[in-house]
């Protein structure tokens, strides 16, 4: 009997010295209690973890260290944020963290969507696995879907953004505070941005107290936008890399160098993105996946400002095809930019028509190639002007491509000045009512268009501005010079 209770010790003791390891390793590392946390949340989900999990675990440990106390983190959806940030989080710095008297307020916008996570939260900390390891009680008169407290005064209250009105937290958690919709109304965004500034701040219990904002970017004015006007920590996390997107405060910067990297490959594959990114169009992923939001009529250029016409004007017209080069292939994974071929013609009453555009990525062969396939089909009444890179390279490949084109009217610029300032004649035409685009009716024919307005009215934002370029090119170079005019008849 002795060695059988000798032996049952002997496991007791194994038991509560592993549970206190964890315990430790818990209280040291939000990502660890979060992985182990994740079988009790998800039970029939493999979890996938990545290096942007890690960074937003150690921006919510330095509001736990009070190193932060306004927190904005711009993550793509997916990204585990909501469930990190407003479930994980509360519990960890309750239970491992034994700061049981932290109340915290969460907010979305909708009651429905910060209930869910106040659910999530309580039934955390109610599973067996937590209680075994930090056995918070939950008081028995206030445990409701909305709102719940443990026994040392702590509590999680959930409501609707726009509704903030009653408790005060020492955490008060934002995530998701504008609907697509509401990003997209311009009354309630403006509602959303007073409760912002107007509601939050009466909120906070004391000068101690954190706001931690979680969203993805849905408008150029939003609640992110105002957040870093007033001087909010920034962790940013683009779903592709772009050289100067990425935010952090605290931890490892992103690891990211290529352009086009995805930022959560073990969750989100190249093809689900590329899916995600048809699905969503280059305006709304720009906001939502690259937290780049652009207006959507546009920064220097406006949508409305350019008119489609079905036919070509009668009269004489000088033409250009003004070409953007880029020589570098698509890499797997990565998002170059592209060769873009803007054919644009001018009227006797200065009246500009685009035509068409062309785009590829490829080598330099690949583009020299398309440049004179184009030239052919074009015809001889078309200019075609090229850029020349500076340096003795760029004068040889311009001087290679001269040739290339032989037959053919071809002017070689080198390119001064800024992009914007290039550009700048081209908006202001545009304002003016004086560009136009033909629109064939052939949806093959027709395709470059929607492409070439996402990307002129994202400028100067946008990931890529090769066909503004060409735009710009092909503008200037009829407005300035003189050229061959054709009829139309």
């Amino acid at each position: 009997m002795k060695h059988f209770d000798h032996l049952h010790l002997s496991r007791t003791d194994l038991l509560a010295a592993a549970d206190e390891a964890e315990r430790e390793l818990c209280r040291r590392s939000l990502a660890a209690f979060a992985k182990r946390a994740w079988p009790v949340l998800e039970p029939a989900t493999p979890l996938k973890w990545g290096w942007a999990l890690d960074s937003i675990c150690a921006h919510l440990e330095a509001v736990s260290r009070g190193e932060i106390k306004r927190l904005l983190m711009n993550v793509p959806p997916g990204s585990m944020k909501s469930l990190l940030t407003g479930v994980i989080f509360p519990a960890w710095e309750w239970g491992p963290l034994g700061m049981q008297s932290l109340r915290y307020l969460a907010t979305a916008h909708k009651q429905d969507l910060a209930v869910r996570d106040n659910m999530k939260c309580r039934r955390l900390i109610q599973s067996e696995w937590y209680q075994r390891l930090w056995p918070v009680a939950l008081t028995s008169d206030q445990n409701a879907k909305t709102k719940f407290e443990n026994s040392r005064t702590g509590f999680r209250e959930a409501m609707a953004f726009t509704s903030m009105t009653g408790s005060r937290g020492d955490r008060v958690i934002l995530d998701d505070p504008h609907s697509v919709d509401d990003a997209n109304s311009p009354a309630m965004l403006e509602a959303g941005i007073l409760t912002f500034r107007e509601a939050l701040p009466s909120r906070v219990n004391n000068e101690d107290s954190a706001i931690i904002i979680i969203m993805q970017r849905l408008h150029e004015k939003d609640v992110s936008a105002v957040a870093l006007d007033l001087g909010y920590e920034h962790l940013c996390i683009p779903m592709r890399y772009e050289e100067g997107r990425s935010r952090h405060v605290v931890g490892d910067p992103d690891p990211r160098t290529k352009d086009g990297e995805l930022m959560f490959p073990e969750r989100f594959s190249e093809k689900q993105v590329r899916e995600l990114e048809k699905s969503l169009g280059s305006y709304a992923s720009a906001g939502q996946l690259q937290q780049r939001p652009a207006p959507r009529e546009g920064g220097l250029f406006k949508r409305s400002w350019f008119q489609f016409i079905h036919a070509m004007p009668a009269g004489s017209r000088k033409r250009v095809r003004a070409w953007d080069l880029a020589a570098t292939k698509k890499a797997t994974g990565s998002d170059p930019d592209w060769t873009a071929g803007v054919l644009m013609s001018r009227g006797d009453g200065g009246d500009f028509l685009i035509e068409g555009c062309e785009r590829l990525r490829g080598s330099p062969m690949d583009v020299q190639a398309a440049i004179k396939s184009r030239a052919v089909t074009d015809g001889a009444n078309v200019t075609i002007r090229l850029p020349q890179d500076p340096g003795q390279a760029g004068k040889a490949q311009a001087e290679q491509m001269v040739r290339d084109l032989a037959g053919y009217p071809v002017k070689v610029e080198r390119p001064t000045g800024d992009k914007a300032t290039r550009a700048t004649p081209a908006a202001a035409q545009a304002e003016a009512g004086n560009i136009a685009i033909l629109v064939t009716g052939d949806p093959a024919r027709d395709a470059w268009i929607e492409p070439f307005l996402d990307e002129v009215t994202m400028f100067p934002g946008g990931a890529h501005d090769d066909q503004v370029d060409a735009m710009a090119d092909a503008l200037n170079e009829l407005a300035v010079k003189k050229l061959t005019r054709f009829d139309v008849l």
